[in-house]
């Protein structure tokens, strides 16, 4: 799942972070921050979620109707990493519900009750240091009080005995 939010800047500019979520895991898998929400923007964030899973085969990619998702560049990236491209239904953010929470999240937490950032290095590194806090230890009632990290490695844990040899 994707969505693009608003930086706002204190001086009246704005950088716009593109994030790509795991529905399953709640894990931030994919992001991107640029001063401009160009393709660019959507294509980066999901380029990263691509190389932090080794691969994207057969997932889902669900997003709002923003033109950056619609575009024929990112249809284009999705068809290369064989992904199935989902939009929700025009004019509504319940049908990206999980972003929008995410998103709000993010502000709220990162913002403090400020309305802007002093710059866009402080804005960068905010956001930066949020997103590795969120997937390594923010924890979710859904993943059982535990980080989306947490969480993938409970699922994938290996063995820690080895077979009996015959």
């Amino acid at each position: 799942m994707g969505d693009i939010t608003y930086l706002p800047l204190e001086n009246g500019e704005f950088l716009y972070l593109a994030t790509v979520l795991d529905c399953f895991s709640r894990r931030v898998v994919g992001w991107s921050i640029a001063d401009h929400m160009r393709t660019d923007l959507v294509a980066d964030a999901l380029t990263m979620a691509a190389r932090t899973r080794g691969g994207l085969k057969g997932a889902v990619f669900h997003s709002d109707h923003g033109g950056q998702y619609g575009s024929r560049a990112f249809a284009g990236l999705c068809d290369q990493l064989e992904v199935t491209r989902s939009m929700g239904a025009v004019s509504t953010s319940a049908d990206n519900a999980l972003a929008e929470s995410f998103n709000a999240t993010f502000k709220r937490e990162t913002l403090q009750g400020r309305k802007s950032w002093p710059t866009e290095r402080e804005a960068r590194l905010n956001a930066f240091r949020w997103l590795h806090r969120y997937n390594t230890r923010r924890r979710h009632s859904r993943l059982g009080q535990r980080s989306p990290i947490a969480f993938e490695n409970a699922l994938h844990r290996t063995p820690t005995t080895l077979p009996q040899a015959a």
